[in-house]
């Protein structure tokens, strides 16, 4: 069975290679901005819901092929603002819920 230690140590593992996926080696974001039907090119604004919405887009394959590699479902929050915004739901009954944003509590492990 999957200790506690093991997943948050192999989840701050996971979690350093994230940065990886959404910029360069020069730290800019590899996303620069949007593209509409018309051809108008929009830059990306500081706006905290546009910068979730692309961290989802990005991330979220990740995330799932994470879980998966270690027995854990994901579930994300059935509403915006509530929190834990995913939680890892284990074969086992184990659950690890993480909240996303940098003002929130890190992750809990519940049995």
């Amino acid at each position: 069975m999957l200790t506690k230690a093991t997943f948050e140590s192999a989840l701050k593992t996971f979690a350093e290679t994230l940065t990886g996926h959404v910029s360069g080696t020069d730290g800019q974001w590899t996303l620069k901005g949007f593209i509409d039907t018309f051809q108008n090119i929009y830059a990306i604004s500081s706006d905290t819901k546009i910068v979730s919405k692309i961290l989802e887009i990005h991330l979220f394959p990740r995330i799932l092929a994470f879980a998966e590699q270690y027995g854990f479902a994901v579930v994300l929050a059935q509403h915006q603002n509530y929190y834990p915004d995913i939680s890892f739901e284990g074969k086992w009954g184990q659950t690890l819920r993480c909240p996303h944003k940098s003002s929130a509590p890190g992750c809990s492990f519940l049995q």
